[in-house]
């Protein structure tokens, strides 16, 4: 395990890892496709306090160890709104276990040795169960799991599986690294692996599929095929400005590319507005879902199209110690998060456009460095 020996060191209450891990793999062909399953066997210790420093960890490469804190604080947040505290008051439990941070750590160091620069998702499933917890049986997906994704704007969607599909640590991980989801994008690949786990599902393989390659620029419309996409249009006469806003932050939260609002006049010359939303097919029917219920609309008409995104790198910079997402465009162009930016802004006590510009110009920076072959 490449990650384990050459990135992670972890000091967990005394437990040496590298020493307490026996590696048994088996071959197995679900669904045609050769792979392996790494069963990993280790002492396991009670839950922990991640935030108060119960674990140690040190990462040789620096992108590495901002993964792994950005995955831990989303797990904080998301475990202090279940239980209705702060963060940092959070008392882990299945998530703090030592398999847990294993994976949580792994990964993050397998994203850096992979030299892996940004990741996409596509859409999470749920199962249809009930699942153990320190705090009795609690349905599936978990609090956290949907704190989780609520937070991220992930879009998800419920199997007829009697088992947990998505775990807290998963989620996590998916929100936190994860910037985008839907069908895979635009590239070139370069290699893919697949993981297997150790239920056997009916009906389904049980494996995640991993690919990596170079992301492609499609500047021109017409010299390539472009992402497939549908829009979804409803024409509304009897909304207000605010239900129209609360909208098109709802069709974003399940997973819309992009939505927006164009003013209109319909027959009989009456004012009124028309809805648009942009989305992958998989999506459509929560898209929908979601632009009825909202707007109160008898009927959505759609049509398909195709988009060609650009690439951008999406990162996080600190202000004052806050984290700030921003994107890097072609050009070296930096487009800041509001809404991390307002949250930095409340916590400094500083104006937004200081945070705005003060983000903007660390990103800028970076992207300068990136684009020299230069590194931190």
């Amino acid at each position: 395990m490449f990650a384990r020996a050459a990135l992670v060191v972890l000091l967990v209450s005394g437990l040496h890892v590298s020493s307490a891990l026996a590696q048994e793999a088996s071959k197995l062909l679900p669904a045609d496709l050769a792979m392996e399953r790494v069963i990993d066997h280790y002492l396991d210790t009670p839950h922990r306090d991640l935030l108060r420093g119960g674990y140690t960890c040190r990462l040789r490469e620096p992108d590495a160890g901002d993964r792994w804190l950005l995955t831990v604080k989303g797990l904080g947040n998301a475990e202090g709104a279940v239980h209705r505290m702060p963060p940092e008051d959070v008392h882990f439990h299945e998530v703090g276990s030592t398999d847990a941070i294993i994976d949580v750590v792994g990964t993050c160091a397998a994203l850096e040795l992979l030299g892996i620069d940004e990741v996409r998702a596509s859409p999470i499933a749920q199962g249809l169960t009930m699942v153990r917890s320190e705090h009795g049986p609690i349905p599936s997906p978990a609090p956290a799991v949907v704190a989780l994704l609520a937070a991220a704007g992930a879009p998800t969607y419920g199997l007829d599986v009697p088992y947990e599909l998505t775990t807290p640590t998963g989620a996590a991980l998916l929100a936190a690294l994860s910037s985008g989801w839907g069908p895979l994008p635009a590239m070139t690949i370069t290699s893919v692996g697949y993981g297997a786990g150790s239920r056997d599902l009916a009906h389904r393989p049980n494996l995640t599929q991993v690919v990596i390659g170079e992301a492609t620029d499609v500047a021109a419309a017409g010299a390539h095929a472009g992402q497939p996409v549908l829009l979804l249009e409803a024409n509304v006469d009897d909304a207000t400005g605010e239900v129209l806003a609360h909208t098109i932050a709802a069709l974003l939260a399940v997973g819309a590319h992009d939505a927006w609002v164009t003013p209109i006049v319909m027959k009989k010359g009456r004012p009124a507005h028309s809805v648009h939303a942009l989305c992958d097919a998989t999506a459509a029917g929560t898209v929908a879902d979601v632009l009825s219920r909202e707007t109160g609309t008898l009927g959505i008409r759609g049509s398909r199209m195709e988009r060609w995104p650009q690439a951008r790198l999406e990162m996080v910079v600190r202000v004052d110690g806050e984290p700030v997402r921003v994107k890097i465009g072609a050009g070296g162009r930096v487009k800041v998060e509001h809404d991390d930016a307002l949250a930095a802004a409340h916590a400094l006590g500083l104006p937004l456009r200081d945070v705005l510009r003060r983000a903007e110009t660390e990103g800028a920076a970076v992207g300068e460095r990136g684009a020299s072959g230069g590194s931190e």
